[in-house]
C-alpha cells in the first residue's frame, strides 16, 4: 500500500486511467501515428518533442528527458505526492478509495499540501453557504448590481465571509481543523501580544476561490463590498499556492480557450467573471502580480495565441513592454487590446456588450506592432527620441532569441528613423556587458551511461513481450551481463514475474528507477514503436541470448588463457591442466 491506498485500488486506477486523455487536459496534443505530440509542460520549446503513448500508457520528452506514467506526470506537473496524485486520478476515473480513520501517526505523515487543500475546500463551502444566507443579503445585492448572474456565482463558487472575528475559525474548529493548519492555509491569523488564539483573515468580504488548473481551491481573494481599504485582500502564499505560478479562472475556461484558439488575458477577478458572465468564456487573469514566465508557460499548454487587455496609461505601457518580452520568450503570439480611457474590461463589457468587446479583440494590433508603432514610434524632441532609443536598445537586449531580436531591430530602426546597423551594434555592446547565456533547448544533464547495446535490446524485448520472461530466466543470461544497472533491472523484472506480476506495464518498472541516464534512455526507447515484430521475436530473443553468451564465453576464455600462461610460468602443471580443461569445456 502507498499512502494508505490499497494496491488493488492502485491497479484499478492504472487500468482505467487513459494517459492521453489525462495529459490532454493540460497539454494540447496532436495525433502522430500511434502516439500524440505536444509542447512539453516541463521546459520551454518551440518544436513539439513531448510524446505520449496511449498504447504503453507513458509519456516522454525528447527535449528535456522527463518521462513516466500517469502518476508521475501529475506529481511532476502539480507538485503532488504519490497519494495525492493517486486520489486525484481515482476521482477522475471513478475508483472509490475507501476512507478509514487514520491513526495519529498517519495524520502526521499526510502531506501538508493535501491537508491545506482539504481546509480550503471546507472554507469555500462555508463562504458559499454564507452568501446564500441572511448574512449574505448585502453581498448578493452587490453582485446583482454588477450584473453577475447566478450561474456565474455557482461556476466560480463565489461566497461571502461574514463580519466577526471568529466565524470561520469556529466553523473549522467544529470540523476538527486545528487553527494552526488553517493559519498555514492563510485563512486565520495568529493573535499577537498577550492575547492567545487566532482570528479570521477575511471578514465582510465577497470571497472568490482561487483554483489550480484541476479546480482544487488553493487560495482566496476577498473583495470589500462597501467603502474601505484594501479593496482586495488575497491569501498569502502557502505550500499549495504561489501567485506567479497560477492563473485565475483557468480551470473553468481552458476548454473554451482551446475551442476558440486563443486566450483573453485580463487583470482582475471581476474582469474575468464579467466577461464570462457576458458569454466570453476564453479568459484568464494573473493573481494580483505582473505577468510571469510561469504563467505564460501555463497559457502555452492550451494555446499559442493571446489577446492581452491593457490600459492606455503609463502603467499599462510598462505592463505591455514586460508582457511582450515574456510572450516572445514563450513563443506565444500576442495581440494588444487597448481599452478606452478610464474603462476596464468589466466596465466595457457591461456598457458596450459582448459583441463590442469581441470586435475590439478581433481588430487589435499584434503586441509587437503596437509596441513599435505606439510606444516607440512617432517623432518627438531630440531628448524624447534619445529616451526611446535607449528603451529600444534595452528591450532588444533582453530578447533571448536571435531571430526575434533581428526582426525587431529592423522594425524599431524604421520606427525611430535610425540606422539599423547602428542600433544592432549598440545592442551587441549591451549584450557584451552582461553575463554569457547558453541557448539550449535541452538542459545540460549527466553524461550518458555506457550501456551494452545487446543487453539493452534484450531488456527491451522482455519489456515489450512479458511472456518471454520465463525463457530469459531459464537461460540465466543475466549472469553474463556487463552493465550492472541493466542486470539489476532484469533481475527485478524476473523477480516480479515470480510474484505473479508481469512487465506488461513496462513503464512502471522503468519509472521506478532512480532519475538518471538509464531511466531516461529506456523511457525514450519505450515511447517509440517496438522494433521487434511479433513474428520475429522468438528468433531475435534467441539471437540476443546467444550473442551475449558467446561474447561472455570469449571474454572468459581470454581470462583463462592468461591464467594458463601464468600457471605454466610458475611450473604449476596441475593448475594449468585444470584451467585448460575448463577452457575447452567453455568453448564447446
Amino acid at each position: 500500500m502507498k499512502g494508505s491506498i490499497p494496491d488493488d485500488k492502485l491497479e484499478e486506477i492504472r487500468r482505467r486511467a487513459d494517459i492521453a486523455s489525462l495529459i490532454g487536459e493540460y497539454v494540447t496534443l496532436k495525433k502522430a501515428g500511434k502516439n500524440f505530440l505536444g509542447l512539453c509542460p516541463f521546459h520551454r520549446e518551440k518544436t513539439p518533442s513531448f510524446t505520449v503513448s496511449p498504447e504503453k500508457q507513458m509519456f516522454y520528452c525528447f527535449g528535456c528527458g522527463e518521462g513516466g506514467n500517469v502518476f508521475s506526470f501529475l506529481m511532476k506537473l502539480n507538485h503532488l505526492t504519490f497519494p495525492e496524485a493517486a486520489r486525484h486520478l481515482a476521482a477522475k476515473v471513478g475508483v472509490n478509495i475507501p476512507e478509514r480513520q487514520m491513526s495519529r501517526e498517519e495524520k502526521e505523515r499526510q502531506s501538508l499540501g493535501e491537508q491545506i487543500r482539504r481546509v480550503n475546500d471546507l472554507a469555500a463551502g462555508f463562504f458559499m453557504e454564507t452568501l446564500q444566507s441572511q448574512a449574505g443579503e448585502e453581498a448578493r445585492e452587490y453582485l446583482r448590481k454588477r450584473g453577475i448572474a447566478e450561474e456565474a456565482v455557482r461556476t466560480f463558487r463565489i461566497g461571502f465571509a461574514p463580519e466577526g472575528w471568529s466565524r470561520l475559525h469556529d466553523f473549522l474548529k467544529r470540523r476538527g481543523v486545528a487553527p494552526e493548519l488553517a493559519e498555514q492555509a492563510g485563512l486565520l491569523i495568529a493573535r499577537t501580544g498577550p492575547a492567545q488564539g487566532h482570528y479570521d483573515r477575511f471578514r465582510g468580504r465577497l470571497m472568490i476561490p482561487i483554483e489550480d488548473v484541476d479546480g482544487t481551491v488553493i487560495a482566496f481573494g476577498g473583495r470589500i463590498i462597501g467603502p474601505g481599504e484594501p479593496k482586495y485582500m488575497n491569501s498569502p502564499e502557502s505550500t499549495v499556492y504561489t501567485k506567479g505560478n497560477n492563473l485565475y479562472g483557468l480551470s473553468r475556461t481552458r476548454e473554451a480557450i482551446r475551442e476558440k484558439g486563443f486566450a483573453i488575458l485580463v487583470e482582475g477577478y471581476f474582469d474575468l467573471i464579467s466577461l464570462w458572465n457576458a458569454g466570453i468564456l476564453n479568459v484568464v487573469a494573473p493573481l494580483g502580480t505582473a505577468l510571469t514566465r510561469a504563467q505564460v508557460d501555463l497559457i502555452r499548454r492550451y494555446t499559442g495565441h493571446v489577446a492581452a487587455v491593457f490600459d492606455p496609461d503609463e502603467a499599462g505601457r510598462k505592463a505591455l513592454t514586460r508582457s511582450l518580452e515574456l510572450f516572445l520568450a514563450g513563443n506565444v503570439h500576442a495581440k494588444a487590446v487597448i481599452l478606452p480611457d478610464g474603462l476596464d474590461p468589466d466596465d466595457f463589457v457591461r456598457r458596450q456588450g459582448r459583441e463590442k468587446m469581441e470586435d475590439l479583440v478581433a481588430h487589435a494590433l499584434s503586441m509587437a506592432d503596437y509596441y513599435i508603432e505606439q510606444v516607440l514610434g512617432g517623432r518627438g524632441t531630440l531628448e524624447e527620441n534619445r529616451d526611446k532609443l535607449r528603451e529600444a536598445v534595452s528591450f532588444l537586449s533582453r530578447l533571448g532569441d536571435d531571430v526575434d531580436r533581428n526582426l525587431f531591430a529592423k522594425k524599431v530602426a524604421e520606427a525611430l528613423a535610425v540606422d539599423e546597423e547602428v542600433l544592432k551594434a549598440e545592442v551587441r555592446r549591451v549584450l557584451a556587458r552582461g553575463p554569457a547565456t547558453v541557448a539550449a533547448d535541452r538542459p545540460k544533464r549527466e553524461a550518458d551511461l555506457e550501456m551494452d547495446p545487446l543487453e539493452l535490446s534484450l531488456i527491451r524485448m522482455i519489456l515489450d513481450y512479458p511472456e518471454k520472461v520465463a525463457e530469459v530466466r531459464e537461460s540465466s543470461i543475466l549472469d553474463h551481463f556487463r552493465t550492472e544497472a541493466l542486470k539489476s533491472l532484469g533481475e527485478a523484472i524476473l523477480a516480479a514475474a515470480l510474484e505473479g506480476k508481469t512487465s506488461r506495464d513496462a513503464v512502471y518498472f522503468v519509472d521506478g528507477l532512480a532519475a538518471g541516464p538509464l531511466r531516461e534512455k529506456l523511457l525514450a526507447l519505450l515511447v517509440q514503436e517496438s522494433p521487434y515484430p511479433p513474428e520475429l521475436i522468438d528468433r531475435l530473443l534467441a539471437d540476443a541470448i546467444g550473442k551475449i553468451r558467446e561474447r561472455s564465453h570469449k571474454e572468459q576464455a581470454k581470462l583463462l588463457t592468461r591464467r594458463i600462461k601464468e600457471a605454466e610460468r610458475a611450473n604449476d602443471l596441475a593448475l594449468s591442466e585444470r584451467l585448460i580443461a575448463e577452457k575447452n569445456q567453455l568453448l564447446r
